[in-house]
C-alpha cells in the first residue's frame, strides 16, 4: 500500500488498528514511533546495483494504557514527515516489535483494520544462480489424450 493510500484510510477512520498476520491485534495503546523514508543500495547475486525505498512506520507499546493515537494525529506526523524530508508516494513497510525480533510487514487494508501482512525473500537474479524455471505441471488427463496407458500403447 502507498502512502496516499494510507492518508485516505485515515480520513475515513475513527479508530486506528493494526492486525498481525495471525489475527491478533496490535495493543490499542500502541505509539507510531518513527515515520521515515528507507533506502536500501545493494548488489543483487547476479552483480546488478539496485536501489529501493519504502516508507516505514515503526510501531511501539509501551505500558501506558491510556494512549490512543487518533487517526487526525497520525495524520499530522504523516504530513510532517513528508514536508521534512520530501517523501515521495512510496509502499509503506510497518515495523513492530514481536517477541523477539523487530518483524517487517507490508500494509494492507480490509476496510476497518490496516493489516500487517508477511514479507517473502526472493532471489532477484535467478538467471545469475543458476536455478532452473520451474516447470508447468500438467495433468495428462488435462491434455485431451484419452486411455494413454493401455497396453501396447508405449506409454510405460
Amino acid at each position: 500500500m502507498k502512502l496516499s493510500e494510507v492518508k485516505n484510510h485515515l480520513k475515513e477512520l475513527k479508530i486506528i488498528v493494526f492486525q498481525l498476520p495471525n489475527g491478533d491485534l496490535v495493543p490499542a495503546h500502541f505509539h507510531v514511533t518513527e515515520v521515515g523514508k528507507v533506502t536500501k543500495d545493494f548488489i543483487d547475486c547476479g552483480g546488478k546495483v539496485r536501489s529501493e525505498s519504502v516508507i516505514s512506520l515503526q510501531l511501539w507499546e509501551e505500558n501506558d494504557y491510556d494512549h490512543r493515537l487518533h487517526p487526525e494525529k497520525l495524520m499530522n506526523i504523516i504530513e510532517l514527515s513528508e514536508k521534512t524530508f520530501q517523501l515521495e508516494d512510496l509502499e509503506v513497510e510497518v515495523e513492530y516489535q514481536g517477541k523477539e525480533t523487530i518483524g517487517k510487514y507490508n500494509l494492507d487494508f480490509d476496510g476497518k483494520c490496516f493489516l500487517l501482512t508477511s514479507k517473502v525473500t526472493a532471489c532477484l537474479a535467478l538467471d545469475a544462480c543458476g536455478i532452473p524455471e520451474e516447470k508447468p505441471r500438467i495433468k495428462i488427463s488435462d491434455m485431451g489424450v484419452t486411455n494413454a496407458c493401455t497396453p501396447g500403447s508405449g506409454c510405460c
